[in-house]
């Protein structure tokens, strides 16, 4: 081997070290700002629900962020820093961290068919706002719910429901009995009401949540997703 021949491999490993060190440093730099900004995000229950207005904007328009998942496994893996709960429908059309446009770790999301409250959803929103941190619930109603649709037909025809769908769906008796008394579609008005009844029941939950409303540290609030379009209307 010549002079020449070994001085060019001599640099070629060198710029090859370089561009190791500059990418190395550049996967931390992203880790780093990832984690800063995870655990930033919204400081209060107003500036969490303005967030999730725009992401739904960014979700309907198609202007989503592009999220890079790779920097935030290892930070995923130590803690999490969700700002907004979402109570949602198990329905497989609406996925919460898809249509507020939010990447992993920014939304605790509790869902089973017909978006209520239960025991066991309430433990699970009660962690997610005093131990987790977050500072807004959202019951997240949809269009064209099978379990309502479950509930309707359970009331108005006394419908016979398989295995264990009859305990689910009489959960949703109480805003199928108060949609009758109103004009209109049933079903539309059936959503609506129980979204709202599982916000008042969230709000009105002691021990843990009352309190956190009451000191300003905690919001309440409903939201209707439309599978047409993708569009989430807030209900206060």
């Amino acid at each position: 081997m010549n002079d020449s021949e070994h001085y060019s491999r001599r640099r070629f490993v060198r710029h090859g070290l370089t561009l190791a060190g500059i990418t190395f440093a550049w996967g931390q730099f992203r880790t780093n700002v990832w984690a800063e900004s995870a655990k930033a995000g919204p400081t209060g229950p107003d500036e969490a629900l303005a967030e999730l207005v725009a992401g739904n904007k960014r979700y309907v328009t198609g202007k989503n962020m592009h999220h890079d998942f790779g920097p935030e496994r290892s930070n995923l893996a130590q803690s999490q820093h969700p700002f907004a709960i979402i109570l949602g429908c198990a329905d497989s059309r609406v996925s919460p961290e898809l249509a507020f446009d939010q990447t992993r770790g920014r939304l605790f999301v509790v869902r089973l068919a017909g978006n209520f409250v239960d025991e066991n959803g309430l433990a699970s929103i009660e962690f997610g706002a005093k131990v987790l941190g977050a500072s807004l619930i959202m019951v997240l109603g949809h269009d064209s719910c099978g379990a309502i649709k479950g509930a309707i037909d359970l009331v108005t025809k006394n419908a016979q429901l398989p295995g264990h769908l009859p305990n689910l769906v009489e959960h949703l008796r109480a805003p199928v009995e108060k949609a009758l008394k109103q004009p209109g579609s049933l079903l539309a008005n059936a959503t609506r009401e129980n979204v709202l009844l599982n916000v008042e029941t969230l709000r009105s939950s002691t021990p843990v949540l009352s309190e956190m409303i009451k000191e300003n540290h905690l919001r309440v609030v409903g939201g209707l997703y439309e599978l047409a379009t993708g569009q989430v209307q807030i209900l206060s």
